[in-house]
């Protein structure tokens, strides 16, 4: 005998009891889950579990040298970040320091540096410009004076309000994190790049020193650059200098620090080195009173008093309040697992959300905004050595510093600067433009997804625009879904390997077999189209084929009446047992109905590939056998299984093909061979001696 024959190929045989559930379970003795308590549940000061574990000697030293390099750079991004939310800079102090004293307790990252991130800023700033412009503080008879007294005071609770609100503390306690994960790559990509140009837009005018209004909502970017471009005669040119120094500056040193990054031992502050210097050159020059320009003025010293928020302004900040608050968790998160993965570590989702959650409650009580974490300065954290949130208190600890004592040392200070680094800070957000060329050669959903998402928050504005890009992403895998990818394999010679058939030239069709594989889940919205690609690729619709064979059948049974014809008595067909007991009802009425099986008084064996003694036009069949492949499809509905039973109904009793209805995948997998030792051409249910597969049972429920 041949070696090579199929008989010989795969030498498999599988078999195992039939179980239903109550023995299954009976026999190998399934037991309760352990239920977990509501501390391991959350975890609720994992500090107690690492700091009693840490190692004094080998991680305090560079958790010193660490925290104190990126308590300069938090008390600078504080400073300049306050610009984006339209408040004082001293509020971005305390926006620096109160959220890490809370996430040293809660937090679950080692590395993260907890405090203002420019787009949660931006966001908040847009409600801000909302709730309170400046036209609603005019002083009486000056058009454009304004009370400056009491529109800080509103815009202040604005945006402690902003971030007040427990939302990341109740979807924390609900365990709902998951939720975030609808924040894909590409979206949150798409959304912080627009956010970036929404911010460079917003410091220009700070940069230039130009008068505009303030802007926000959709067409916002438009609005300010009108103005920009509209008062650019009033640009003060020592504010364009300093800013425009600083940022070369800045940019300059920053790729000297990632380029020899693995040679410098600890990275230039370049921020802190340029703040200090401009400082110095704006108090010795008085370039507020000689050349005109616009400084920090006034840094209080010590810390505002802890007050409630204003809830009046509860619902005009909740919808703004929830994409605040799921934006700045995403990113943080997105960036605790970037590191928690280079140092081999884990963070709790959950967790984490609590931890932000009462970060922002408390620093909404001392009137600061919204709390994340910037990739910039983490890097910095995580850089220079630090290898726990030890540094994040150290660093908390360099602010507070700034907070007492030395803040009125920085009020010379030009807010073009502060611009300045934040413009200098946005590189790696722009550098992300990089990335859409690889989405559109890997995954052109993904990107048009990062696409839409950037260009609606461009437009938009930065809430609306991640509402609308959460649409559109939703949308494609709805669509992917509906119009799923079916294909027909083939057999790729010598072998027994299956492949699609339009992705290669060497690969041949089983004779008198078709394989239809389905890449998506298979329910109501997509199943008609699926039993369209079904058909096309089988070549025929079944119910009709199974039409005119009934309508042969007759005439050829009145022939027979007749005696112009002689059959001998033999079953139609190949019988199909597993729709025995669904035949018996209809043979014993002798009712023949449209839709139905055939009940033929005498049956016969027809060959319908040879021409008939009867004039109908039966389609022809040019195959035996439909194996389908449902290794891909991860669920079907209610309406699937229907659908199929009916497609598969004709397809088995009224046609007879001889070969069972299932996927040859389904059945590797389900009995623990490897898809490369399954023989299509050996599934018949008569050399196989295992129970049905799932898909079996679907298809076959006789069986």
């Amino acid at each position: 005998m041949d070696a090579h024959s199929p008989e010989n190929l795969y030498p498999y045989t599988v078999s195992r009891p039939i179980y239903s559930n109550p023995t299954f379970e009976e026999d190998n003795e399934r037991q309760a889950r352990e239920e977990r308590t509501l501390r391991e549940r959350l975890s609720l000061f994992p500090v107690i579990d690492w700091l009693s574990r840490y190692p004094i000697r080998e991680w305090l030293p560079s958790d010193v040298i660490s925290g104190v390099s990126t308590g300069l750079v938090c008390s600078l991004q504080g400073l300049a970040y306050a610009l984006l939310v339209s408040v004082a800079p001293v509020y971005g102090l305390y926006s620096a320091f109160f959220p890490i004293l809370t996430y040293f307790l809660l937090g679950t990252s080692r590395h993260i540096s907890v405090g203002p991130f420019p787009v949660t800023c931006l966001m908040v700033g847009s409600v801000v410009l909302t709730l309170a412009p400046d036209d609603h503080f005019l002083l009486p008879g000056n058009g454009t004076g304004v009370n400056g007294t009491e529109a800080d005071g509103i815009v202040v609770d604005v945006e402690a309000m902003e971030v007040f609100l427990p939302i990341q503390v109740v979807m924390g306690l609900l365990q709902v994190g998951f939720l975030v994960r609808y924040l894909s790559d590409p979206l949150v990509g798409g959304f912080t790049t627009a956010a970036a140009f929404h911010v460079l837009i917003s410091q220009l005018k700070i940069v230039l020193s130009v008068p505009t209004n303030n802007h926000s909502g959709c067409f916002s970017i438009l609005y300010t650059l009108i103005d920009v471009f509209t008062n650019i005669r009033q640009t003060n040119r020592a504010d364009l200098v300093a800013g425009l120094l600083t940022i070369v500056i800045v940019m300059a040193v920053k790729e000297v620090n990632s380029k020899f990054r693995h040679k410098i031992p600890v990275p230039i502050p370049i921020e802190v080195i340029v703040t200090v210097v401009a400082a110095g050159i704006s108090y010795a020059t008085e370039l507020e009173s000689r050349y005109g320009a616009s400084i920090v003025h006034s840094i209080p010293r010590g810390f505002a008093p802890a007050q409630p928020p204003n809830t009046e302004l509860l619902w005009n900040i909740l919808g703004s309040s929830f994409s605040t608050a799921v934006v700045g968790y995403a990113v943080a998160v997105s960036v605790a697992k970037v590191y928690a993965a280079k140092h081999d570590y884990t963070i709790d989702g959950n967790q984490e959300l609590i931890a932000f959650g009462f970060s922002n409650v408390f620093c909404g009580c001392f009137s600061g905004f919204v709390a994340s974490t910037a990739l910039s300065r983490t890097a910095v954290q995580e850089s220079t050595g630090g290898k726990s949130q030890v540094a994040g208190i150290i660093s908390a600890v360099m602010v507070m510093i700034v907070i007492l004592a030395l803040g009125n040392l920085l009020e010379p200070l030009q807010k073009s600067v502060l611009a300045a680094i934040v413009i200098a800070n946005l590189k790696g957000m722009f550098m992300q433009v990089t990335e859409v060329p690889t989405l559109w050669r890997q995954n052109r959903a993904d990107c048009f997804i990062w696409l839409a998402t950037c260009l609606a928050s461009v437009v938009l504005g930065l809430d609306v625009g991640l509402l609308a890009g959460l649409v559109f992403e939703m949308g494609t895998v709805v669509v992917r879904t509906q119009f799923p990818a079916c294909s027909t394999l083939g057999n790729i010679p010598g072998t027994n390997i299956y492949r699609n058939m339009k992705d290669y030239k060497n690969i041949t069709e089983v004779p008198g077999i078709k394989i239809f594989k389905c890449n998506a889940p298979i329910y109501f919205a997509n199943i008609d189209y699926f039993k369209e690609r079904l058909r096309v690729t089988v070549g025929f619709d079944s119910v009709r084929v199974f039409k005119k064979r009934n309508k042969a059948l007759k005439k050829i049974h009145k022939l027979i009446k007749k005696g112009k014809l002689r059959a001998t008595e033999v079953s139609l067909g190949v019988d199909n047992k597993g729709f025995e007991s669904e035949q018996d009802s209809g043979r014993e009425s002798g009712q023949v109905e449209d839709g139905d099986w055939p009940v033929p008084e005498v049956e016969v064996r027809v060959d319908w590939a040879l021409e008939l003694p009867v004039r109908v036009s039966v389609p022809k069949v040019q195959i035996h056998s439909l194996v389908l492949d449902f290794s891909a499809v991860s669920f079907l509905d209610v309406v699937a299984v229907k659908s199929l039973r009916l497609v598969g109904r004709p397809i088995f009793f009224y046609i007879a093909w001889p070969y069972y209805y299932y996927s040859v995948l389904d059945y590797c997998h389900s009995y623990s061979i490897h898809p490369a030792q399954c023989n299509i051409d050996k599934f018949r249910l008569h050399d196989t001696n295992i129970s049905p597969t799932p898909i079996m049972r679907l298809l076959q429920p006789s069986l």
